[in-house]
């Protein structure tokens, strides 16, 4: 009886540290390897949230309107140590985001990298082709 209460105990707890990994999405999945995006804007929000984090950044269009970005990142412990601190993106901060559209071709991206005015350039994917070798 023992035994078998163990192997259902352990049964049940393989399940459920199993089972958030069935929610999380491969790149593949929602973003689209073929349609890069190149985006200039300010912050307007940073979202420290798991599994990635947000940035949102407002972008002008060549017509003058404005276009609100969702630009997911790595993990906010991933950010963490590549250099991002939750002072690093203040709004209104002046980006250039480099990354891949979302295949259904809302303003969403996976970002790769971003740049910020001064030339700092930081790596910000965390599921993306274009993570560098010694990320991996």
């Amino acid at each position: 009886m023992r035994t078998r209460l163990a192997i259902a105990v352990a049964g049940v707890s393989l399940f459920l540290a199993v089972a958030p990994a069935w929610a999380h999405h491969a790149f593949q999945a929602e973003f689209d390897q073929t349609k890069p995006v190149k985006l200039t804007g300010k912050v307007t929000d940073m979202e420290w949230i798991n599994p990635h984090s947000w940035i949102h950044i407002d972008v002008t269009n060549p017509d003058g309107t404005v276009t609100n970005w969702m630009v997911e990142c790595g993990s906010p412990n991933i950010m963490l140590r590549r250099g991002f601190t939750k002072r690093s993106l203040e709004v209104g901060t002046v980006l250039t985001i480099q990354g891949y559209q979302a295949k259904n071709g809302e303003n969403r991206a996976n970002g790769s990298s971003v740049t910020f005015q001064d030339g700092k350039r930081l790596f910000v994917g965390g599921s993306n082709p274009d993570i560098p070798q010694d990320q991996r």
